[in-house]
């Protein structure tokens, strides 16, 4: 008799939930900015619920992304620097290039975003 491959018949279904857990914070620039490096400590941001801001998330490995918006606008990737973390580590920078100014009271938000997903596997046989 020849040598046959052998497989299992199953029906499967998978079932996948992102579960996303997004933070907002929201800063008003203070002083006219030019050229530089603007670092914005996480205390000088406020929450979603107009609360001061205590502590960055973590980003989940592979799982989670950043946006930061300058007057509403999503900038380029590249141009900020995210530590996650307390007051005196969490902050945000970012890299303002030659020519550019941030002016004063511009908004800076900055968008957090981790996704704990959960898979689930039912196999009928």
């Amino acid at each position: 008799m020849p040598l046959r491959i052998l497989k299992i018949v199953a029906d499967a279904t998978v079932t996948t939930t992102t579960n996303p857990v997004v933070s907002r914070f929201f800063h008003n620039v203070e002083t006219e900015v030019t050229e530089g490096t603007l670092t914005i400590p996480v205390e000088e941001f406020e929450t979603d619920s107009g609360d001061a801001a205590t502590e960055f998330p973590l980003l989940a490995t592979n799982n989670s992304y950043i946006n930061c918006f300058i007057n509403g606008v999503l900038q380029m990737d590249g141009i900020t620097t995210y530590t996650p973390g307390g007051a005196g580590v969490g902050q945000l920078e970012i890299l303002v290039g030659e020519g550019e100014t941030i002016l004063e009271d511009t908004s800076i938000v900055l968008e957090v975003v981790n996704f704990a997903p959960d898979s689930t596997v039912d196999i009928e046989t």
